[in-house]
Protein backbone atom coordinates (compact mmCIF):
# COMPACT_ATOMS: atom_id res chain seq x y z
CA UNK A 1 0.00 0.00 0.00
CA UNK A 2 1.43 3.43 -1.41
CA UNK A 3 0.07 6.28 1.46
CA UNK A 4 1.69 10.04 0.91
CA UNK A 5 2.03 12.17 3.30
CA UNK A 6 3.49 15.41 4.96
CA UNK A 7 7.06 15.44 6.88
CA UNK A 8 6.75 17.12 9.97
CA UNK A 9 9.53 17.22 13.18
CA UNK A 10 8.61 15.72 16.26
CA UNK A 11 9.93 19.32 17.92
CA UNK A 12 12.05 22.14 17.33
CA UNK A 13 14.79 20.56 18.60
CA UNK A 14 14.95 17.99 15.51
CA UNK A 15 14.12 20.49 13.11
CA UNK A 16 16.98 22.63 13.92
CA UNK A 17 19.47 19.41 14.36
CA UNK A 18 18.35 19.11 10.86
CA UNK A 19 18.62 22.64 9.82
CA UNK A 20 22.27 22.65 11.39
CA UNK A 21 23.37 19.93 9.26
CA UNK A 22 23.21 22.11 6.08
CA UNK A 23 25.29 24.14 6.90
CA UNK A 24 28.00 21.97 8.77
CA UNK A 25 31.16 20.24 7.79
CA UNK A 26 31.33 17.97 4.89
CA UNK A 27 29.96 14.76 6.36
CA UNK A 28 27.40 16.95 8.00
CA UNK A 29 25.93 18.23 4.80
CA UNK A 30 26.05 14.53 3.20
CA UNK A 31 23.67 13.12 5.99
CA UNK A 32 21.60 16.71 5.21
CA UNK A 33 21.25 15.35 1.44
CA UNK A 34 20.76 12.08 2.84
CA UNK A 35 17.55 13.22 5.44
CA UNK A 36 16.54 15.31 2.09
CA UNK A 37 16.49 12.46 0.08
CA UNK A 38 14.34 9.98 2.84
CA UNK A 39 12.05 12.81 3.44
CA UNK A 40 10.80 12.97 -0.28
CA UNK A 41 10.52 8.91 -0.57
CA UNK A 42 8.62 9.16 3.19
CA UNK A 43 6.63 11.82 1.61
CA UNK A 44 6.02 9.76 -1.12
CA UNK A 45 5.05 6.67 0.55
CA UNK A 46 4.94 6.77 4.33
CA UNK A 47 5.30 3.32 4.61
CA UNK A 48 8.74 2.48 2.73
CA UNK A 49 10.30 1.76 5.69
CA UNK A 50 10.59 -0.69 8.03
CA UNK A 51 7.96 -1.35 10.64
CA UNK A 52 9.53 -1.05 14.26
CA UNK A 53 7.49 -4.52 16.15
CA UNK A 54 5.51 -2.52 18.91
CA UNK A 55 6.85 -4.63 21.66
CA UNK A 56 10.16 -2.94 20.26
CA UNK A 57 9.31 0.96 20.57
CA UNK A 58 11.30 2.63 23.05
CA UNK A 59 9.54 3.74 26.29
CA UNK A 60 10.98 7.10 25.55
CA UNK A 61 9.53 7.38 22.30
CA UNK A 62 5.99 6.49 23.82
CA UNK A 63 6.11 8.91 26.60
CA UNK A 64 7.93 11.86 25.01
CA UNK A 65 5.62 11.57 21.61
CA UNK A 66 2.92 9.65 22.61
CA UNK A 67 3.35 7.08 19.16
CA UNK A 68 2.08 3.58 18.44
CA UNK A 69 4.13 2.92 15.89
CA UNK A 70 7.63 3.43 14.67
CA UNK A 71 8.86 3.05 11.54
CA UNK A 72 13.02 2.89 10.61
CA UNK A 73 14.51 4.14 7.02
CA UNK A 74 18.10 3.07 6.57
CA UNK A 75 20.32 5.65 5.39
CA UNK A 76 23.84 5.35 3.66
CA UNK A 77 26.84 4.51 6.16
CA UNK A 78 24.72 2.69 8.58
CA UNK A 79 22.46 5.87 10.07
CA UNK A 80 19.32 4.73 10.51
CA UNK A 81 16.28 8.03 10.97
CA UNK A 82 13.43 7.03 12.74
CA UNK A 83 9.37 8.20 12.04
CA UNK A 84 6.33 7.45 13.42
CA UNK A 85 3.26 7.66 10.94
CA UNK A 86 0.09 9.54 11.81
CA UNK A 87 -2.34 11.33 10.68
CA UNK A 88 -3.59 15.23 10.97
CA UNK A 89 -7.34 15.78 10.44
CA UNK A 90 -7.17 14.07 6.79
CA UNK A 91 -4.14 14.36 6.05
CA UNK A 92 -1.29 12.06 6.44
CA UNK A 93 1.39 13.22 8.37
CA UNK A 94 5.08 11.32 8.82
CA UNK A 95 6.74 12.76 12.17
CA UNK A 96 10.38 12.74 12.13
CA UNK A 97 12.32 11.59 15.98
CA UNK A 98 15.66 11.42 14.99
CA UNK A 99 18.13 10.20 13.39
CA UNK A 100 21.45 8.23 14.83
CA UNK A 101 24.10 6.00 13.55
CA UNK A 102 24.00 2.00 13.85
CA UNK A 103 26.12 1.76 16.87
CA UNK A 104 23.50 4.57 18.50
CA UNK A 105 20.79 2.77 16.53
CA UNK A 106 21.48 -0.48 18.08
CA UNK A 107 22.20 0.64 21.98
CA UNK A 108 18.60 2.11 21.91
CA UNK A 109 16.85 -1.00 20.69
CA UNK A 110 18.82 -3.36 23.32
CA UNK A 111 20.55 -5.40 20.41
CA UNK A 112 24.22 -4.15 21.99
CA UNK A 113 25.36 -3.27 25.21
CA UNK A 114 27.23 -0.19 25.53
Amino acid sequence: MKLPSKIKFADDKVKKAFEKLEQGRTEDTKLYEFLVRAFEDIEENAFCGIRIPKKLIPKEYKKKYEIDNLWKYNLPNAWRLLYSVGKQELIVISIVLEWLDHKNYDRKFGYKKS
